[in-house]
């Protein structure tokens, strides 16, 4: 805002009015609204109250810098418990030049921060990286930051976790097993969890990030966050909005719709979010756009109606789950939850037609008995492969993995969910009625948190208000087809937020950022400059369906992975953000 604007704002009209003239005119004894809110005097005194971090920096991951810090487990009493936050940040290449440090957030939640911060280099714009300091910060309970644990061992943990190992329940045992397994989720991070269980809501992470804006020398913060990171960059925009010069959310979770605002509170999660709404969608858009490319651009379209293939594939292994005996990768089973939580997967990337398309062509053969023994095979080994896949990547087992865990902790916490787990089979099922196949998929998620299971709180958690005039603008980025963050999230978000822009771009998969230039490059410019892009702006994504476009894979988030190959150099070809997966049921094929 402009010296005078703030003079005036800080001022009042009517203090300046009395100062340059002899005579004040009645008019001015009103006193004005400020142009934008401010930090709360109770967010201001917790944050401000801790003292300024010296964080020590050491080199890591061969082109990085690492650090810890020690941050108040408790706002409200910064000289008590605390815990251990772990940073990375990739410096920027024109030190000389730097506008300052730009803050990621992967999504999850629970998605490590220092992973993508060291990503960075693979898929931010090369003028971001000249000028910036990317910063990476674990959120409380994540990887390299101290460590949620809800169980004393692996042991009792993998006890805890045996009904949750399906993508979604579908069977009546299945559904009991479930809800067994998501009680004693619950209660275990209620009791052995605590106290940072308790802890580690959204609103302790954005404290946490205002005092380390502070550590790493930014006056105000620059952020980018995707998916669940939306969530964070809107708590942050909210609780301190005068503290941040640039912020941008990308795939776009709707906060009153993620916490669960009035009657809202005793509905599913999903039932708010509409996550389904987006994944069902974008499928069926795809098996449309197959039918209209042909059988030469999509081979579903050989059967005369992808959709209703889908349908019968799905029909299919409800009734009957496929089992898969390969003499070179052994016997598998894919039920009908595999089907869609691979197929959910699939859409989680801009090129996830492909193997929507190949999923389904596959399942349908070996599901027919009228096929012939060619097709049959042909697709029997296909999905032997994905299954060997799958198998190789699951299985909970030393060190101890809590990713889970970080995941429930802040969903919990954060939001309101019904009383009893034992209502989600009844729930969920409404769910499938309004968004087909995924609507189960997205609400089974959230079990564990059932109020009367997950009883620790966090007393310090914001619930609102978010819709706080911020001092400046947020930009509020929409994918159409998103599977996982509704593009409606990102509409209702804008409309919550008064100084925002929404930019719309009719692309695939999860988040909008890299995609195409013209999306990317809008978001480049606007972290740049502050300048946003026109109002009513829609990008249209480079991959669209069945169109002849080289796939771009997203970035690494493994940390090993990344050092190994070094940094990448200025002008090279560009990947897509790590994006953290938001529900467990996301995945390839679960393997039985």
């Amino acid at each position: 805002m402009p010296r005078a604007v703030r003079s005036l704002t800080a001022t009042g009209i009517a203090g300046i009015v009395l100062a340059g003239s002899a005579v004040a005119p009645a008019a001015a004894a009103t006193p004005q609204p400020p142009a934008y809110d401010r930090t709360s005097a109770a967010e201001a005194r917790r944050v401000d109250r801790v003292p300024t971090p010296k964080l020590d920096w050491y080199a890591c991951y061969d082109y990085a810098e690492c650090a810890t810090v020690r941050l108040p487990l408790d706002y409200d009493n910064p000289k008590g418990a605390t815990t251990e936050v772990a940073l990375l940040r990739v410096k920027a290449r024109d030190q000389q030049h730097k506008v300052g440090s730009l803050f990621l957030n992967p999504g999850g939640p629970g998605g490590s921060g220092t992973s993508i911060a060291l990503a960075a280099p693979y898929f931010l714009g090369d003028d971001l990286l000249d000028r910036f300091d990317i910063v990476g910060v674990d959120p409380r309970g994540v990887e390299a930051s101290s460590n949620i644990r809800c169980f004393r061992s692996v042991k009792d943990q993998t006890r805890a976790y045996a009904g949750l190992n399906v993508a979604f329940p579908w069977t009546k045992a299945e559904e009991k097993a479930y809800v067994a397994a998501s009680k004693a989720v619950g209660t275990a991070c209620s009791t052995t969890g605590k106290p940072l269980t308790g802890a580690a809501s959204t609103a302790e992470v954005a404290r946490d990030m205002d005092v380390l804006r502070r550590a790493v020398g930014d006056r105000k913060l620059s952020y980018l966050g995707f998916s669940y990171g939306t969530a964070l960059g809107q708590y942050y925009a909210n609780m301190f909005p005068d503290r941040f010069r640039a912020l941008v959310v990308d795939g776009v979770l709707d906060p009153n719709a993620w916490v669960g605002q009035g009657k809202a509170r005793d509905q599913l999660q999903e039932t708010r979010l509409r996550s389904a709404d987006g994944a069902y969608k974008a499928l069926h858009e795809i098996l449309v756009r197959c039918d209209k490319a042909g059988p030469e651009q999509c081979a579903l379209a050989a059967t005369g109606d992808p959709v209703a293939a889908y349908d019968t594939v799905a029909k299919r292994l409800r009734k009957k789950p496929a089992v898969i005996d390969d003499p070179d990768f052994g016997s598998f089973t894919v039920t009908y939850a595999d089907f869609v939580g691979a197929t959910l997967g699939a859409l989680y990337d801009p090129y996830g037609w492909t193997s929507v398309v190949d999923l389904t062509s596959q399942l349908l053969a070996l599901t027919d008995p009228a096929a012939g023994k060619a097709a049959a095979a042909s697709a029997r080994q296909a999905l032997a492969a994905r299954a060997a896949q799958a198998r190789h990547q699951r299985g909970y087992d030393f060190p101890y993995d809590n990713g889970l865990e970080t995941f429930l902790t802040v969903d919990c916490t954060d939001a309101y969910h019904p009383k009893s787990a034992d209502a989600w089979p009844a729930l969920s099922a409404k769910e499938d009625q309004r968004a087909p196949y995924f609507g189960r998929a997205w609400a089974w998620g959230t079990a564990p948190c059932a109020r009367n299971t997950w009883t620790v709180r966090d007393e310090d958690a914001w619930t609102g208000p978010f819709h706080r005039v911020t001092a400046a603008p947020v930009l509020v980025v929409g994918n159409y087809w998103d599977p996982a963050t509704n593009y409606q999230g990102a509409v209702g978000s804008a409309k919550l937020l008064p100084n925002s822009r929404l930019l719309s771009s009719d692309s695939w998969g999860h988040t909008a950022y890299g995609t195409s230039a013209c999306v990317t490059g809008r978001i480049d410019t606007y972290l740049l400059t502050g300048k946003l892009p026109a109002k009513g702006t829609v990008c249209v994504g480079d991959a669209q369906p069945f169109q002849d476009e080289p796939a771009t894979d997203r970035a690494d988030a493994s940390k090993s992975a990344l050092a190994k190959a070094g940094e990448p150099g200025r002008g090279e070809p560009k990947r897509l953000p790590p994006v953290a997966t938001p529900r467990p049921a996301v995945g390839t094929l679960t393997v039985r």
